[in-house]
């Protein structure tokens, strides 16, 4: 069967005569190798060649072309048959005819596009190089030769198969593909490690200047970074006891069986890190708002608490910032919720709830003794017979003392005992107010910064001067708190004319005038001279007119040391003459 694509097999010689209207090549075969009877196909083009160049058809074409141009114009009919018409050689790209030809052409079968032979029959071989026909096969020589890489066509031309590898991917494409992802994933997460790493140093050096800043800050606060510390002044000493930063907080235990009170004041010194429990006798003489002279167990059971604070800011010249009363009932729960406390007793205890008097002690003496909940107020309120009532004052500082040190020092833990415990609190102490003031103390008494001192009472009631200077002084701050500059001067007064009733009589007179009256007790001795002085120089009018209410005479004014509790003290000599 005759390949409509390969000119060039068989015997019959072809030859290219145009292109469809499709671009497809149209042969016909060589003259003088027209096989007889051969029928010749439809050529468009015949009636305009012989017009164009004077050709004669043979008989019948001229009528032929003629009724096929009226009944078809120049559409081409690809299954068409019969006679051929001589048609015009036309413009060969491949230079295979080498130019026009205007003479006659015998016909040629057209090229049928769908493989089918022109006519029935062997068609002869043209011998003759034939057109090669773009992106087709060539003649099998031809293609012998191409069939080898690097051959190239005759003239130098390259047909498209021989570069196959541009349309047909290597086969270690994916390889490629899969390198470039794991080399492409590799830099992110070397470019991810270092983000990460950057962002580890940046959050160092923020968390690193945060605790520099915040220790400078603590160091500032506290007092203790060199050359800026308040524990120096200009002379290179300590600070002074007045200029230290102090937190008060009165403590009355109340024996709801036994009855009494008991009260020691509580010292958050912030300055030098102490704390301390001042144990305050119930002797201790106040005087009231009324002018009037009271004693503190007196004035905690018959006054309350507010008139008992002010009393004592007055007395002790310290500023108290709330009053915590406490029940022995709860005392006992405290003792309990802490887990018990070791305390160095010094005596017996009995069982105040025993009736058997030959029962042992709930308490024994000794070092070290762990004491419950209901042994700690046992010996917190126990006074043995012929003791002296600060015997049983320092028992109670023993044990909140060992309180302190079991309570938690984490604010929140401690304002959540309290707040076990249920207590009402005086204003304007509030639970969270009392649980962080205890968890500071305690993180003393747990550091060996925490001790406990008696303030020193005379017998009636007055502080000795030369006594309670290292306890209101030193401790509390006496001096630190400024009276109001339109308060009462307080006047201190001790007794030295040897008669008991002129205290009473130079009270009743200085309230009269205005004064406040602060007991300075009686001294063991006898004066002959009153003597009346002040400590600052603002005081020294006041004291001129203390002497004058006092009808002392005014050279008895001088300056000097005065008591801690108070801006003038005086001194009640046997020249005193009380007015009748």
């Amino acid at each position: 069967m005759n390949d409509g694509y390969d000119a060039g097999h068989g015997d019959d010689q072809y030859e290219l005569v145009g292109y469809d209207e499709y671009g497809r090549p149209v042969y016909r075969q060589a003259q003088g190798h027209a096989q007889p009877g051969h029928q010749q196909q439809y050529d468009p083009y015949a009636q305009q060649q012989g017009q164009q160049y004077g050709q004669p058809g043979r008989p019948g074409e001229q009528q032929y072309g003629q009724q096929q141009y009226g009944q078809q114009g120049y559409g081409y009919d690809p299954y068409a048959t019969g006679s051929q018409q001589p048609v015009q050689q036309p413009y060969d790209p491949y230079g295979s005819q080498g130019g026009y030809d205007t003479g006659q052409q015998p016909a040629q079968p057209p090229y049928d596009p769908y493989g089918r032979a022109a006519t029935s029959g062997p068609q002869p071989r043209v011998a003759e190089q034939t057109a090669h026909i773009p992106q087709q096969a060539g003649p099998p020589e031809e293609r012998e030769r191409t069939d080898h890489p690097g051959a190239a066509e005759p003239g130098g031309d390259y047909r498209t198969e021989q570069f196959a590898f541009v349309e047909e991917p290597a086969g270690d494409s994916e390889d490629v593909i899969d390198w470039m992802k794991f080399t492409e994933n590799r830099t992110e997460r070397r470019e991810e490690a270092r983000r990460r790493a950057r962002s580890r140093i940046v959050a160092l050096v923020v968390v690193l200047a945060l605790v520099a800043v915040g220790g400078v800050g603590y160091l500032w606060y506290a007092g203790k970074l060199p050359g800026l510390s308040s524990s120096d002044d200009k002379t290179g000493g300590t600070t002074t006891a007045g200029a230290q930063k102090r937190d008060v907080i009165a403590v009355h235990l109340h024996d709801t069986k036994g009855g009494g009170t008991s009260t020691a004041l509580l010292v958050n010194n912030t300055t030098t890190e102490q704390g301390t429990a001042v144990l305050v006798p119930n002797a201790l003489a106040l005087t009231g708002d009324d002018g009037s002279t009271t004693t503190l167990v007196k004035s905690v059971g018959d006054e309350g608490p507010d008139a008992t604070r002010t009393a004592l800011d007055s007395a002790l010249g310290t500023d108290i910032e709330g009053t915590w009363r406490l029940d022995t009932p709860y005392l006992q729960i405290l003792v309990d919720l802490v887990g018990n406390i070791d305390v160095d007793t010094d005596a017996d205890v009995p069982d105040p709830e025993s009736k058997d008097k030959g029962a042992g002690p709930l308490v024994h003496k000794g070092e070290g003794q762990t004491l419950s909940g209901k042994m700690a107020v046992a010996y917190a309120t126990y006074r043995g017979k012929g003791e002296d009532a600060n015997a049983q004052l320092q028992r109670f500082g023993q044990v909140m003392q060992g309180v302190l040190r079991k309570m938690s020092s984490d604010p929140q833990g401690a304002t959540t005992t309290v707040q076990t415990l249920g207590l009402i609190l005086d204003p304007p102490l509030t639970e969270k107010d009392l649980g962080t003031f205890l968890a500071g103390l305690s993180d003393r008494a747990k550091g060996g910064d925490f001790k406990t001192a008696l303030l020193p009472v005379q017998d009636d009631g007055g502080l000795s001067a030369e006594a309670s200077d290292s306890v209101v002084k030193d401790v509390l701050g006496g001096t630190a708190k400024s009276p109001d500059k339109d308060a009462a001067v307080s006047v201190s007064v001790r007794n030295a004319t040897g008669v008991e009733d002129r205290t009473g009589k130079a009270r009743v007179v200085l309230l009269n005038g205005g004064f406040t009256f602060v007991s300075g007790g009686t001294a063991s001795g006898t004066e002959a001279a009153s003597k009346v002085v002040y400590a600052e120089a603002a005081d020294k009018e006041n004291a001129v007119q203390v002497a004058k209410t006092l009808g002392l005479p005014t050279d008895a004014v001088s300056q000097g040391k005065v008591s801690a509790n108070a801006r003038v003290s005086v001194v009640l000599g046997q020249d005193y003459k009380p007015a009748s």
